[in-house]
């Protein structure tokens, strides 16, 4: 498996790792003891402590963003990009996809949030520079 293909499945695993392990927890133990139902947990409204509140912002955050890694990666790979520039931005996006997430549930203030920022805009600098090689190798070809 590629370097990508692995930053992939890996992403992908991050984003289900604060599902699996607060958020699903949470909600079905609070509607097997009868203290919710099942539609007791909309999206758009909050509800929950405020750590469950940055932690469910979070996992939606990888939810968000795990479809543009995951098309520049899978086209990327289609197209035969092989570079270790290609590799070092697939595994600089999820290095800073894992320091968001732990920054957005860590705190929502000050410093950290400038943190938090910065992993953010390394991501979205890797996404755009991975999609770029990927134009440029569709047109080489």
């Amino acid at each position: 498996m590629t370097t990508p293909l692995t930053c992939l499945l890996l992403f992908a695993g991050w984003t289900l790792l604060p599902l699996l392990l607060v958020l699903a927890p949470i909600r079905i133990l609070a509607v097997l003891r009868g203290k919710a139902k099942a539609g007791d947990f909309p999206a758009d409204q909050p509800h929950g402590t405020d750590f469950y509140r940055r932690i469910m912002r979070a996992h939606m955050n990888c939810v968000e963003n795990l479809p543009i890694f995951g098309t520049v990666v899978v086209v990327g790979t289609l197209a035969g990009i092989s570079s270790t520039t290609f590799d070092h931005l697939a595994i600089a996006a999820i290095v800073a996809r894992v320091g968001q997430t732990i920054a957005h549930v860590a705190s929502g203030r000050g410093l950290v949030i400038n943190i938090r920022f910065t992993f953010f805009a390394i991501q979205v600098g890797c996404f755009i520079a991975m999609g770029v090689m990927c134009v440029m190798g569709a047109v080489a070809h």
